[in-house]
């Protein structure tokens, strides 16, 4: 199956964007671009390699769009974790058909490396867990500002009014019940220094060309 993969690009700018090929644009001030693409990946079950930064492994959230049955269990889940209701609409992750029965895609936060929303909050709310790697919100320095969702260039930062907060992808602290429930594996949590290893092994085994017997 083709999963998407955070990559780190410099002075690329495909001309035409389709949602099948390019999900989505993460600009962060060290890389002119981050995008999401699809890549060849069999299997995840060999992903359990250390990160060299000791015993604490960092992951991230790999989706595969056409595994999306656009059941809407991830914001059911999302929602209930973060806010004790099953509200889709009250959901950190998003799932968006573009051709309704056919074609959906679940989208969220990519925790940016040097994340817009955080350098832009006025008063530091948005922190980066050492642990996870995800930036958080703290409601109690949040002032509902709503600089960073104006910074976000994926808006998949958002302003509560319920709350007068904003609302983001957490990884749930390092447990994602996206992933949790997905009926489908469309969302998969999987470690963040072995992302690209099927990509590799895939492009290994085209040059593995054997001689003409």
């Amino acid at each position: 199956p083709e999963v998407v993969q955070i990559c780190h690009m410099t002075n690329l700018l495909p001309s035409a964007l389709d949602v099948g090929q390019v999900v989505g644009w993460v600009f962060t001030w060290k890389h002119p671009c981050h995008f999401v693409r699809h890549f060849e990946a069999p299997a995840f079950e060999n992903l359990q390699h250390c990160s060299s930064k000791g015993n604490t492994m960092q992951k991230s959230l790999l989706i595969t769009p056409e595994l999306c049955t656009s059941c809407l269990q991830c914001e059911m889940a999302c929602s209930f974790e973060h806010g004790g209701v099953v509200n889709p609409a009250k959901s950190r992750i998003k799932v968006f058909e573009f051709e309704p029965g056919r074609r959906a895609v679940p989208y969220t936060c990519t925790q940016c490396a040097e994340a817009w929303c955080m350098h832009a909050c006025p008063v530091e709310a948005i922190t980066k867990n050492a642990e996870t790697g995800a930036m958080e919100v703290e409601d109690a320095v949040c002032v509902g500002c709503k600089v960073c969702t104006i910074a976000c260039p994926f808006g998949t930062i958002n302003y509560n009014a319920d709350s007068g907060k904003v609302l983001k992808c957490d990884l749930c602290g390092g447990d994602p019940k996206c992933a949790e429930v997905c009926p489908t594996a469309a969302i998969v949590y999987v470690d963040s220094d072995w992302t690209g290893y099927d990509r590799m092994r895939s492009w290994a085994a085209k040059t593995d060309v054997q001689p003409a017997t």
